[in-house]
């Protein structure tokens, strides 16, 4: 693993305009993939990111980078409690939330549909693909819309202009940390 993959995939999330960022990669040493995760959390928690594998497998980790103050927020919200206790997740901590979702992410292959909510994506648009068994979405961009499109549109555009500025930016030499935004 390596930055730019961070500033690949993550980019919105360390503008703390995302609450969090998914990505695969592959690695060849477990205890070399945890000291970069470890040096990671290091350098950038105290601008409020933290970097965790969600699961390990075949020498693929998924990787979770997320703002916690913002992911505790808005699991708090009514809608998204309710979704995510009718999947066996406790949302009076992060950290428990958090482990339901490795628990789930072990269990299958297939992602579970409400780790939308781990992204920051709308509710409504997790729960209309949790019911419309991913069909029928209004558009697709970063995920599967069935709320606001208008909404969903206008931060598709502003996550890409963010990760193509941060790409650039970060190509021209400025380092990860600067690059990210404390919040």
């Amino acid at each position: 693993m390596s930055e730019e993959v961070i500033v690949k995939y993550c980019s919105p999330t360390l503008a703390g305009l995302k609450t969090g960022s998914l990505f695969s990669c592959s690695y060849e040493n477990y205890n070399e993939l945890l000291e970069f995760l470890r040096e990671l959390n290091l350098s950038l928690g105290d601008k409020g990111i933290r970097f965790l594998p969600l699961r390990l497998r075949n020498n693929k980790a998924l990787i979770y980078a997320f703002r916690p103050s913002r992911l505790f927020t808005e699991l708090k919200n009514e809608e998204a409690e309710k979704l995510l206790s009718e999947r066996g997740y406790h949302t009076d901590k992060c950290g428990k939330c958090l482990a339901r979702l490795m628990k789930r992410l072990g269990e299958n292959e297939e992602f579970p549909h409400e780790i939308g909510l781990f992204l920051g994506y709308p509710v409504e648009d997790v729960k209309g693909f949790i019911d419309n068994n991913a069909a029928c979405a209004k558009c697709v961009g970063c995920w599967k819309v069935y709320g606001d499109e208008d909404k969903a549109r206008r931060l598709f555009n502003q996550y890409r202009k963010c990760t193509d500025i941060y790409e650039k930016q970060w190509l021209a030499g400025k380092p990860l940390k600067k690059l990210t935004v404390a919040r």
